[in-house]
């Protein structure tokens, strides 16, 4: 793609994870420290982007008109999607801006069935919540939550980090989309192991506090792929650019390694671990994720070799 391609996807990319307007503070500093943070490629400007597009000095026309490809009208409109659904279901604003992409981009029925698959995703976490804990409020006597087995949550979090990070190596946007709801997931397991009935706001409070924003780490993620030239490269992606892609399949690991660890440190603790300590605790062991990443290269690389993408919803129902 070219440069004002790219531009033009990134900008669509940020005015879908400002449409509704209900980001909290923050997450909008979240987001706009990524954008700082990925300011690194050439003709792509994203503090000035991230700018614009709060101050609406862009618009959906000038951005469609810029996407010259049907290649990149359909990846803009994919990554608009997954950041619409990064923080759940789609809103009404968020559902008609997205019918006002299709439009402005001229996109066919295909990209409706995307923003379905992308909507099934994003409703697995909630779904399986609601499920369990329906389940469990029928129980006339509930249990006493037994003492959970440290190595086997030891090892449902490394076996997580290790898909996440294989998620990361594939070129398709669903992939990536996927990570965040197998993160709450992994978090919903472990509060159940501990005896926590968690739903699915309390969840995303708990990633929040440690620092990880929903919208903010799918544009990260996506973001780095991105703009390293990766996304969409379905015949070489995977093994053509393993080098570029394995810096984010790292983070990807380090995060969900780092997530899961706090969260059996907080909920065997009783949740008393204050919000600095959260925080202090999740940056440390993100650290320690990033060390181990390389030990792991070789399983999360094989694990990405048995993935593909009509496999993700699976992955996310079943985690």
């Amino acid at each position: 793609m070219t440069p004002s391609e790219t531009k033009a996807i990134v900008t669509l990319s940020l005015l879908a994870a400002f449409v509704d307007g209900e980001k909290h503070e923050r997450e909008r500093a979240e987001i706009k420290r990524i954008a700082e943070g990925l300011s690194q490629a050439d003709g792509v400007n994203l503090p000035t982007i991230y700018q614009d597009v709060l101050m609406k000095r862009v618009s959906l026309a000038s951005v469609a008109g810029e996407l010259k490809s049907a290649e990149s009208r359909q990846l803009a409109y994919e990554m608009a999607v997954c950041m619409c659904d990064a923080d759940g279901v789609q809103s009404e604003p968020e559902r008609l801006f997205l019918m006002d992409v299709r439009s402005s981009l001229g996109l066919d029925a295909s990209a409706a069935q995307f923003s379905q698959r992308a909507e099934d995703i994003a409703a697995a976490v909630p779904a399986a919540v609601a499920v369990t804990a329906a389940t469990a409020a029928t129980a006339a006597t509930p249990a006493a939550p037994q003492a959970p087995d440290s190595t086997e949550l030891d090892r449902a979090i490394l076996n997580a980090a290790i898909l996440n990070g294989a998620l990361e190596l594939l070129p398709e946007t669903l992939s990536t989309m996927a990570i965040i709801p197998l993160q709450m997931k992994l978090v919903y397991r472990i509060g159940q192991a501990h005896g926590y009935q968690l739903d699915t706001g309390h969840i995303k409070d708990f990633l929040a506090t440690v620092g990880v924003g929903l919208t903010s780490q799918y544009l990260e993620q996506a973001g780095r792929k991105l703009l390293g030239g990766l996304l969409g490269k379905v015949g070489g992606g995977l093994l053509g650019g393993l080098g570029k892609q394995a810096v984010s399949s790292g983070m990807s690991f380090a995060s969900t390694y780092a997530l899961g660890h706090v969260a059996k440190r907080y909920y065997a603790g009783g949740r008393t671990l204050s919000t600095q300590m959260l925080k202090d605790a999740f940056s440390n062991v993100v650290k320690e994720g990033q060390g181990l990443q390389t030990q792991y290269l070789p399983a999360i690389q094989e694990r990405a070799r048995t993935l593909d993408t009509s496999q993700v919803l699976s992955l996310v129902k079943n985690a």
